[in-house]
């Protein structure tokens, strides 16, 4: 990132400081109404990045979009509690990861209970077997989707700093100096974080079935 590109990261995040203690103010004043537009600029500003990494975790654009717009009425919500000497893009990071991750445990016990559905058609080629010739068939699917929410899952393990660190850096390509930039920590203490977050799922991960596939996942 060049300096521009750092100065406006930085201006992004003062703006973000400033519109977020606006709003406190004005809710606690019960000016809601103005409340929400001023929220509106910082859910414009953070749209499109929410976006990005709540697809990296749900991998469905419907799912993600609905993690997006739940982080944001959270965040809403529970702005009251939000402390002016952290970085408000670290603050919503963590609601929107821990949304998401919320999401993928429910969506992993509903599917369970799911079988593939095979139906014979009147030539009596099942739908499976059309499906194999043109794609993924839904058997492969479901295993790519349950690969990924284990993957998930062992994120969820991850104490809170290493899995912010983790997100930024292997999800959002940020360098270890624009992490200590918004998350306040040293460099050396990210690069820490990061590798202990790194070790820590590919132990997680090498202890299932298939894991020497999913840890070159979070190289």
């Amino acid at each position: 990132m060049g300096s521009s590109q750092t100065a406006a990261a930085a201006a992004g995040r003062e703006a973000d400081t400033r519109d977020a203690s606006e709003v406190k103010r004005l809710l606690a004043s019960g000016r809601d109404a103005e409340a929400r537009d001023r929220f509106a600029a910082i859910v414009e500003r953070h749209q499109r990045r929410a976006s990005r990494i709540a697809y990296h975790y749900m991998r469905e654009l419907a799912e993600a979009d609905e993690a997006v717009q739940d982080a944001f009425v959270r965040t809403y919500v529970h702005l009251d509690t939000f402390r002016e000497e952290l970085p408000f893009e670290v603050w919503f990071t963590r609601i929107l990861v821990n949304g998401c991750l919320d999401r993928i445990k429910s969506r992993g016990r509903r599917e369970r209970w799911i079988q593939p559905r095979v139906d014979a058609g009147d030539d009596g080629v099942g739908v499976l077997e059309q499906a194999a010739a043109s794609g993924p068939s839904p058997e492969d699917l479901l295993l790519a989707r349950e690969r990924h929410r284990r993957l998930s899952a062992a994120l969820g393990e991850l104490p809170d700093r290493q899995r912010l660190v983790f997100v930024m850096c292997q999800v959002e390509g940020c360098t270890s100096k624009e992490v200590s930039a918004a998350t306040g920590l040293n460099e050396s203490t990210v690069r820490v974080h990061l590798f202990r977050a790194i070790r820590r799922l590919r132990k997680l991960l090498g202890d299932e079935p298939g894991g020497t596939e999913r840890r070159r996942a979070v190289r």
